[in-house]
């Protein structure tokens, strides 16, 4: 969908819907019915669609110019419009950003994406890994391969927007457990870095977890030439009290995925089970995505006030929108506790997207119309 800022600039907000496991593109075809329905839900004129597209799948598109306009026709006829593709999850052993595996998988994505673009856009953005795991450390060897392969990304960047005329950004999206874990560290990773290519992708669940005050944040990645290529609306589970909130926090432990909490002082588990068996001191936050319009069971929260106030700054205040790219999603919901699932995902799904929205009309944005 498309929405209007103050100083008439365009701001997509697009949505994320969490997809089967498709290899091949009859199975991409497939899930974009369920943006079509979820476009007939939300009344969108045109829905933006943040897709996901596995490795393989990706290098086949990439290569396969016929393919790339079947996948446009198969938008087009639906109503749909793709400006962002989120290139996070690689899957498997989800190699980082020193080796040339996440390299190539980025650039096809942003390969495809350029025949996705609608023919009025600016530019596209891919998000991707915040850099690697910051555990093992990594060694000088690494962190110089890393920054040669920057160097190449923002290359391959340049190539394809030679070629076809249009750009793609990559955000890279800090995570707790990343060495981009937060806005001081990801300026840190992406020093000497091609900023006009390269930027951030924030997950405000993620930027939450990290205990960072968004006004702060973003004034650092903007001190430091930094842009917010995409941010993704989103809450975490907070716990003020975890011995008092035991229980409702053990509904959330998901074995098999990671759940990352941390605490004010710094304290990290890579997981909630972790959490809760070496019991860091402090309030927790959860890297656990929940409903922007709802709240955990008490005696837990959620950080909404943060994602709003982040909304708020990026959106809301100067003359020019500080991102133009937001998606919504609903990925952790099949998970949540019993109690707190969506009896219905799909109408849950439009709900969140519609919640989103108004929460963007009421920071002074207005719907806006596709050109014809």
């Amino acid at each position: 969908m498309r929405l209007r800022h103050p100083s008439g600039r365009q701001v997509f907000l697009s949505a994320s819907i969490p997809a089967p496991a498709y290899g091949d593109l009859a199975g991409v075809v497939a899930h974009l019915d369920a943006y079509a329905a979820m476009r007939e839900r939300t009344g969108a004129g045109t829905l933006a669609a943040a897709l996901t597209l596995p490795p393989p799948l990706a290098a086949e598109l990439a290569v396969d110019s016929r393919a790339r306009g079947r996948l446009r026709a198969e938008l087009d006829a639906r109503g749909l419009e793709v400006v962002t593709v989120d290139g996070v999850r690689y899957g498997g052993a989800e190699p980082d950003w020193t080796t040339t595996e996440r390299l190539d998988y980025t650039l096809d994505l942003a390969r495809v994406l350029v025949d996705l673009l609608p023919d009025d856009a600016v530019r596209g953005s891919v998000s991707t890994l915040g850099i690697g795991l910051r555990e093992p450390a990594w060694t000088a060897a690494q962190d110089k391969e890393h920054r040669r392969i920057m160097g190449r990304l923002a290359g391959g960047l340049a190539e394809i927007a030679w070629h076809t005329g249009k750009a793609v950004r990559v955000g890279f999206q800090p995570e707790p457990g990343c060495i981009a874990d937060s806005t001081a560290a990801t300026v840190a990773a992406l020093t000497r870095t091609d900023h006009d290519r390269l930027g951030v992708s924030l997950d405000l669940a993620n930027l939450a977890c990290a205990w960072e005050e968004p006004a702060e944040a973003l004034a650092r990645l903007a001190a430091a030439g930094l842009s917010v290529v995409k941010v993704r609306l989103a809450a975490a589970v907070e716990a003020a009290d975890p011995a008092a909130a035991v229980g409702a926090l053990r509904g959330y432990v998901e074995p098999g995925h990671r759940h990352q909490t941390t605490t004010k002082a710094g304290g990290y588990a890579p997981d909630l089970g972790e959490a809760l068996r070496v019991f860091p001191p402090g309030p927790w936050r959860v890297r656990y995505h929940v409903p922007l319009g709802g709240a955990p069971a008490a005696p837990l929260t959620a950080t909404t006030a943060l994602w709003r106030a982040a909304a708020r700054e990026l959106l809301a205040r100067g003359g020019v929108p500080g991102c133009d790219h937001v998606d919504v999603g609903a990925e952790t919901w099949d998970v949540l506790p019993p109690g707190e699932r969506p009896a219905v995902p799909a109408e849950a799904m439009a709900a969140e997207f519609t919640h989103a929205r108004d929460e963007l009309i009421a920071l002074g944005l207005a719907p806006a119309v596709c050109a014809p």
